[in-house]
């Protein structure tokens, strides 16, 4: 869900480098220390071969869809600041405090209300950007299937819970601030830890469900092998459910979410319908990767070390922006609930810049779960085409550079390579294959 800047992890960008350079050392190490088993089979010449069959106007939809999204980022950035600082400006945030304060007495009902309608009013003043990043340009590229009314309903539905989760936080970060003015970035950080174990638990049951279907699925071949692989690493496989995004978007996806009692297998209709038995045995053993390697607890271990930095600079920055500013924007301190413009300002910016390092630590994660698909599903033409089936929305052959910065998941030809080693290392007498041309259509309504 995109709610408010609470959301947003920083980044500790050396930690983020330190692991991608770790994660990357592995993954070459490991690469280099498999013995050829198939000398004569040619990893570039295979990669090639799948690469290639995204070629013409798909090609350059593929990229000029994802290259486009490397500006988004900063252009939202940028107009949020732009938000806060004419809500400062024009006492609008103090205006909104003093009507709170005025409808109720007790503080802390007057910062949620106080919350509340800076939440209204900045989500009010963005939808615009929020419409075309979120409707127009996914309908642009053939990505999106719903009609305008139906994704704006969603999109109430969605703004409805961050409402009502972010209103909690900010109510009870607000009155840690007032209890420690000091130190309230370590006990704000261990907020937002258990409030981000809440929500991932309690998301696969409660929130999900709000948007889609989701049904058991049927019995057969494809369920019997996510079922025995499932069960092979101890993954709780008494239910799968396969959900309707069809009605939302085009995009392949499957998930092991939840935490506990709560974790469950789904896939996608779009995966179910648009790919092949081989294709979806590599997709559900990525993700069951993701459960078994443990990159749940890892990634809370991560943002939470993200979320303390990124607390403890605001703790710096915000009270000196008050020092010096906040007598025209008639706000009294940090506590003061009319400093969350503030807030925001720092959050939004230590987020963006925290964009490269938070990617590495996914990028990371969906490398060691691709391995581990592999090595589970044992499919890696099946693998190498559901990554060409994923270029609809991402650009295939990226520079190294470019991978780096703006990639969360490895781009499709790192994915294929992978593939094409693996079955030069595990296969017998591995064979080269010659995948069809994908059409000139892919990627369009």
């Amino acid at each position: 869900m995109n709610t408010a800047n609470f959301q947003r992890p920083v980044a500790r960008l050396a930690s983020g480098l330190l692991l991608a350079l770790g994660g990357l050392a592995l993954t070459v190490a490991s690469a280099h220390a498999a013995s050829p088993a198939n000398p004569g089979f040619d990893v570039e010449a295979a990669t090639r071969l799948w690469l290639d069959t995204l070629q013409g106007p798909a090609r350059a939809r593929s990229d000029a869809y994802f290259e486009g999204g490397y500006w988004l980022p900063l252009w939202g950035t940028l107009i949020a600041l732009a938000i806060d600082l004419v809500i400062l400006r024009l006492r609008i945030s103090a205006a909104i405090r003093d009507l709170a304060v005025h409808l109720v007495r007790r503080r802390s009902l007057a910062v949620a209300l106080t919350a509340l309608l800076y939440a209204l009013l900045g989500t009010a003043l963005t939808l615009p950007w929020t419409i075309y990043t979120g409707y127009f340009r996914e309908k642009q590229y053939g990505l999106m299937n719903m009609s305008f009314g139906g994704w704006l309903g969603e999109q109430a539905i969605e703004f409805a819970i961050s409402l009502v989760l972010m209103t909690l936080l900010i109510v009870i970060v607000y009155a840690v601030i007032r209890r420690f003015p000091k130190t309230w970035w370590v006990l704000g950080t261990g907020v937002i830890a258990l409030f981000m174990v809440f929500v991932m638990a309690l998301s696969p049951v409660y929130v999900a469900p709000l948007f889609n279907t989701y049904t058991e699925l049927p019995q057969g071949p494809v369920r019997e092998r996510i079922v025995a692989m499932a069960k092979a690493h101890q993954i709780p496989a008494e239910h799968i459910y396969l959900f309707d995004a069809s009605k939302q978007s085009k995009r392949i996806s499957a998930n092991v979410s939840g935490v506990g009692p709560t974790i469950r297998i789904s896939l996608n209709d779009n995966l179910l319908n648009r790919s092949t038995p081989d294709e979806i045995a590599a997709v559900m053993g990525h993700e069951m990767g993701h459960y078994v390697l443990g990159h749940t607890w890892r990634n809370v271990i991560f943002i939470t070390a993200l979320a303390a930095l990124m607390l403890f600079a605001t703790s710096r920055i915000a009270p000196a922006l008050l020092a010096r500013f906040g007598k025209s924007w008639g706000v009294k301190e940090l506590a003061d609930p009319a400093s969350l413009p503030v807030l925001s300002i720092c959050l939004s910016v230590l987020s963006l810049l925290a964009t490269p390092a938070l990617n590495t630590l996914i990028r990371v994660d969906e490398s060691e779960a691709d391995a581990f698909g592999l090595d589970v599903a044992r499919e890696p033409d099946g693998f190498a085409s559901i990554a060409m089936k994923l270029s609809e929305y991402r650009k295939i052959e990226p520079g190294p550079i470019e991978e780096a910065l703006f990639f969360d998941h490895p781009s499709g030809e790192t994915r294929v390579r992978m593939a094409m080693q693996w079955k030069k290392d595990h296969v017998p007498d591995a064979k080269m294959f010659h995948p069809a041309p994908l059409p000139q259509t892919f990627g369009k309504e």
